[in-house]
């Protein structure tokens, strides 16, 4: 057992007797030490319940033969965060939540361990961390948040995206103060991670998809007992995949993750899944390249509709059948490898052995797809020859191409605040820079100037492009993550107000309408601004940082 070094033989008594110390028993000392990395805190609603949960894993383990060992991780709700400085450190805590657990998992070396997160940037630091350490792991959610109910329609649901949606509405006079507060006070109504298919939930489906998750990790809704049952079944299940000997990296292959890019453009899910599954990636010793991304999308239909570009939240794809029913379309469409080793011990092939889709409304036919193509794209071109992330399939058919003249802005909250003053004119693209990785610093999500644009009525006439990154949360024409940055000396720091910019997200391309002669005139006269934050973590997350083209991971060197 890898946990003999810290356990076993006469030098380590002193070891034992804190173990002892701690509660331990000499027959639990024995036994393999499973991990269990607990996001749970009281400020995230998604994290909220991870106790229960935890308790549940650690029946799990104990059933199954094997010591629990519980220790905590940080977490940030990027709802709470967005649109101040927080949201500065929200991508950053990705590096710190995978650094504080592979401390843990080394000093006290676990035979074994159990991720539990549920939100953004906790699922891929705990994923990250299972792929450094390499030890039999396995991750469990606390599992999606249910919809709330619109106060006037009960019939209409709501979620997070409505009440910033909201927001936007009552700054263009299209909706009262009082109704708003009714849509706050609804539209959240239970503990787990937001409702719809944001960042949290793409990520915990994702992981189901990619292998490192139970079947159901991705869209059991929280509240329910079944997700208890869940996390049981993680404690035994992490106890096999240890007498398996069957460890991260078997499953973390590059077949598994071409199958999560493929359940990724299916279920259209967040633009952050791009940064994230290339960090996961880079610990499991691959790279994805961004081209393949596109070449995915090209073959994989768009087979589900939710919120926030469509009607459907996570619940409703639960109830049609979940994560297991869409990859057992794209199996027998040869578009998943169903060869591919799980958290279950079995391949996915056998994982999806009578599984169906239950609701044709909800998980659309291969033949009768929303879109024919896949809900992300990258797209090239002079302003990003590193590649920009849209999600295609939550823009309006009519802003799919657009050329218009660039408002220009160096920060979100210039962007947010000529938004919501009326200042932008339909055809604009909006120009947000300085909010990448080491411009932000910390490459922040502008949920609210994305929400303004589609509550004010303009996600049909006006597109947003930045160095930073969108929220899952976000719709329109939102093109986030432009390779290399300005803070970097990309072409995005020579945009100039009314310079035109084309934009074709079926020709995978956006490009500045200047010559190249033009922008490296204005490139050899630009001075880099001093940095927004100049002491502490964030001023060192981004020397150290790399650029949003590489998942946004730290340098090597």
């Amino acid at each position: 057992m890898r946990s003999d070094i810290a356990k076993k033989g006469i030098a380590r008594a002193p070891h034992r007797s804190l173990m002892k110390a701690v509660g331990f028993t000499d027959e639990e000392i024995k036994r393999p030490l499973v991990g269990i990395a607990n996001s749970a805190n009281e400020l995230i609603p998604g994290h909220m319940h991870l106790d229960t949960i935890v308790e549940a894993v650690k029946a799990g383990i104990r059933m199954a033969g094997g010591t629990p060992m519980e220790f905590s991780t940080i977490g940030v709700c990027d709802g709470i965060a967005m649109n101040h400085a927080g949201m500065h450190y929200s991508l950053a805590s990705r590096e710190l939540i995978a650094d504080s657990i592979e401390v843990s998992a080394t000093a006290h070396p676990f035979d074994a361990i159990v991720m539990v997160p549920n939100c953004d940037k906790i699922v891929p630091g705990m994923l990250m961390a299972a792929a450094r350490l390499n030890i039999p792991a396995i991750c469990v959610s606390g599992g999606p948040m249910l919809p709330g109910k619109h106060p006037h329609d009960h019939n209409k649901k709501i979620d997070l995206i409505s009440v910033f949606e909201a927001v936007g509405a009552v700054s263009a006079d299209k909706m009262a103060e009082e109704e708003l507060t009714l849509i706050e006070d609804a539209a959240c109504p239970t503990c787990g991670s937001c409702a719809g298919m944001f960042t949290a939930n793409s990520m915990n489906c994702l992981t189901e998809a990619i292998g490192m998750g139970l079947p159901g990790n991705g869209t059991i809704p929280g509240p329910m007992s079944e997700r208890i049952r869940l996390a049981k079944q993680a404690g035994m299940a992490v106890m096999e995949l240890y007498q398996q000997d069957i460890k991260p990296l078997d499953i973390l292959t590059e077949k598994a993750f071409k199958n999560s890019l493929a359940v990724d453009m299916a279920l259209g899910c967040s633009t952050n899944t791009v940064l994230h599954l290339k960090a996961i990636a880079h610990e499991a010793g691959l790279n994805i390249e961004l081209d393949l991304i596109n070449e995915i999308s090209k073959i994989t239909p768009h087979l589900c509709s939710l919120s926030p570009g469509g009607k459907d939240h996570i619940v409703d794809l639960y109830n049609a059948g979940g994560i297991g029913a869409v990859m057992k379309i794209l199996l027998e469409q040869g578009l998943v490898q169903g060869d591919c080793i799980t958290a279950t011990g079995k391949s996915l092939a056998d994982n999806l052995k009578g599984v169906t889709v239950k609701d044709k409304n909800i998980i659309r036919p291969f033949d009768d797809p929303y879109h024919k193509e896949g809900g992300l794209a990258v797209l090239f071109g002079n302003i990003a020859p590193e590649g920009c992330v849209v999600k295609q399939s939550a823009v309006k058919q009519e802003m799919l191409t657009h050329q218009g003249p660039a408002r220009v802005f160096d920060s979100e909250e210039a962007g947010t605040e000529a938004i919501l003053s009326n200042s932008i004119n339909k055809g604009d693209v909006i120009v947000i820079r300085y909010e990448g990785p080491a411009g932000g610093p910390g490459m922040r999500e502008m949920l609210t100037p994305t929400s303004a644009i589609a509550g004010m009525g303009l996600d049909g006439d006006v597109a947003l492009i930045t160095d930073g990154r969108f929220s899952g949360g976000s719709k329109g024409a939102s093109i986030g993550h432009i390779s290399p940055e300005a803070m970097q000396g990309g072409t995005l720091a020579a945009v100039m107000e009314n310079d035109q910019i084309k934009i074709d997200i079926p020709g995978k391309s956006i490009e500045l309408l200047v010559s190249e002669e033009e922008i490296n005139h204005r490139l050899s006269q630009w001075k880099k601004p001093e940095p927004k934050i100049k002491k502490g973590y964030m001023a060192r997350y981004a020397r150290q940082v790399s650029s949003a083209g590489n998942g946004a991971i730290l340098k090597e060197q």
